[in-house]
């Protein structure tokens, strides 16, 4: 009895597993990264959902370098970056400082690499708040708001 509870276990896990897959839409459906001549890979594409969600293209607030896995809003930037999140606050810092805008320490908190800022000085009046972890695989996720 014992054998055909585990097997029937391992069944349900592996049709879960199916089911998880084909709902969240896994594999990379045929999807090729873009090359240029030389193949040499070239920027994503950049895609709209209709209304005022972008995936790639341009940001409303400085990016990384090495930014990818980018979705923007006219308020509101995700990406990961390569870069340590101790690394990304500092860009941020000497970013929003150039711009003429000024940290708000008490928004700060850095543990274990989870961190949040915020900046004052946004020409609307609201705060622009950032935040981030890492995310286990040498990236960091680092999402920017207009708050």
């Amino acid at each position: 009895m014992k054998k055909y509870s585990i097997l029937l276990a391992v069944a349900a896990l592996v049709f879960s597993s199916l089911a998880c897959k084909t709902v969240m839409g896994g594999g990379d459906g045929g999807y090729e990264s873009p090359t240029d001549s030389t193949g040499v890979a070239t920027a994503p594409p950049v895609g709209t959902d209709g209304g005022n969600i972008t995936v790639g293209g341009e940001s409303p607030f400085p990016v990384t370098a090495d930014a990818i896995n980018v979705i923007s809003t006219p308020e509101t930037v995700t990406y990961q970056t390569k870069l340590s999140s101790d690394d990304v606050i500092k860009f941020y810092q000497d970013e929003f400082g150039k711009a003429g805008y000024s940290e708000d320490t008490s928004m700060s908190v850095n543990f274990n690499g989870a961190f949040t800022m915020g900046f004052d000085g946004h020409e609307s009046g609201r705060k622009i708040v950032i935040g981030g972890a890492p995310l286990g695989d040498g990236t960091t996720s680092v999402t920017v708001a207009l708050q």
